[in-house]
């Protein structure tokens, strides 16, 4: 008999073949791309429509069509985690700093302290931005959102930043509240430096 996998509390994770068939494709697609059915994916499927909710706004933030690049919100969802001292995102979204910079130090500097890494002006105010809303939500003001429109950030992305660090704020608490794991996998990818 095959041990139960815990991911997240004691909760039962259907069977992919139990899964609505829109829901296999999904899953199958994330298998195909990145090697994985994120643990997090996993667990939401024991509630349909939170997991459709979940996956549609994730696709939304991460993946609208601005000026953020990429890496640019997985940086954010790094610096979002390391403040709130989440080891499921850290441990996944460190991973895609990794993939998406080929700079396996970038993505371990980002999960310690961001600002000991060498950064942009640009990614700095972008990171200090979600760093504050992160730990001091209530002390934004307009002195901050000039600081990323001196940086070149436009108005729309300036919202998409402040989207992906609350997004983030947001699953970092649940995944702390479930115990959430991530996949063991996350912490063998993209380890070499292919930046050279």
């Amino acid at each position: 008999m095959k041990k139960k996998e815990i991911i997240a509390l004691n909760i039962d994770i259907p069977q992919p073949d139990q899964l609505p068939e829109e829901t296999q494709k999904y899953l199958n697609i994330c298998q195909e791309k990145l090697g994985l059915v994120p643990n997090v994916l996993k667990t939401y499927t024991h509630e349909m429509q939170q997991f459709n909710a979940f996956s549609q706004l994730y696709n939304a933030i991460m993946f609208a069509d601005t000026g953020l690049t990429p890496l640019e919100r997985e940086m954010i969802a790094v610096v979002v985690s390391s403040k709130n001292h989440c080891f499921y995102c850290l441990t996944a979204h460190g991973n895609s700093v990794r993939e998406y910079s080929k700079d396996p130090i970038l993505g371990e500097l980002l999960v310690m302290n961001y600002k000991s890494a060498d950064l942009s002006k640009r990614h700095r105010a972008m990171l200090d931005f979600a760093s504050k809303l992160t730990t001091d939500p209530s002390d934004i003001d307009d002195t901050d959102r000039k600081i990323l429109r001196d940086a070149k950030f436009t108005e729309k992305e300036i919202w998409d930043i402040a989207s992906v660090a609350s997004f983030y704020n947001m699953t970092n608490r649940m995944a702390s509240a479930v115990d959430m794991q991530p996949n063991d996998e996350y912490h063998f990818m993209n380890r070499e430096d292919k930046s050279k």
